[in-house]
């Protein structure tokens, strides 16, 4: 890292995706067969740090992938992710609902964005919020690495926003996918681990 360390009271710990709807033995992947246990395993493994985070100042930011629903309540779903993902339906993913919500063992978040893509920046209040708030450093955990994670931090990267991505906070349906995500973003980011955030954050 170059110069000073940005402060935590400037720093926030982004957390991609960990919703009920992906995670919880009753959200839609569930439903549909879809899941991981390292990507279960995710919120008791990133908790330590959040709550440090919030006992020095730092805030704690969640994304939630949004399946918005037209007037017949039917997801407005991308072609290409309805044949990847033929089993989401209606509530699936909804604003407000269980689903969308982030899970219980990393709740409340300070701040929650929307996002209907992979990238948090794609379209949503995520860059004006960090601004206003002063955030100047992102520390990134949540799901999938090579998907939310990487887009999500390779736009930071373009936004000169600092970004620091937690190599076992975050996850993919396979480990060789993840692997291959987090030796990818080591030219956008630098890459932690939890134990290596905690040590700093409690400084």
């Amino acid at each position: 890292m170059n110069g000073d360390p940005v402060p935590i009271t400037r720093t926030a710990l982004l957390i991609v995706d960990l919703q009920n709807d992906f995670l919880h033995r009753d959200g839609a992947y569930a439903r549909g067969g879809q899941g991981a246990a390292s990507i279960v395993a995710l919120p008791l493994r990133l908790k330590p740090l959040a709550d440090a985070f919030r006992a020095a100042g730092g805030r704690i930011i969640s994304t939630h992938f949004t399946l918005v629903p037209g007037k017949d309540g039917e997801p407005l779903i991308s072609p290409h992710l309805k044949a990847l993902r033929p089993f989401l339906c209606k509530g699936d993913f909804a604003p407000g609902s269980w689903g969308h919500a982030l899970v219980d063992e990393l709740g409340p978040s300070d701040l929650q964005i929307e996002k209907i893509a992979y990238s948090a920046f794609y379209m949503t209040r995520l860059e004006w919020l960090l601004r206003k708030f002063s955030i100047d450093r992102l520390v990134v955990g949540g799901i999938v690495t090579n998907g939310g994670v990487a887009s999500t931090v390779r736009d930071a990267h373009v936004r000169d926003i600092e970004a620091v991505v937690l190599s076992d906070g975050c996850a993919a349906f396979d480990d060789a996918t993840h692997q291959t995500a987090i030796a990818a973003l080591k030219t956008v980011a630098r890459v932690a681990t939890i134990a290596d955030m905690l040590a700093e954050t409690k400084r």
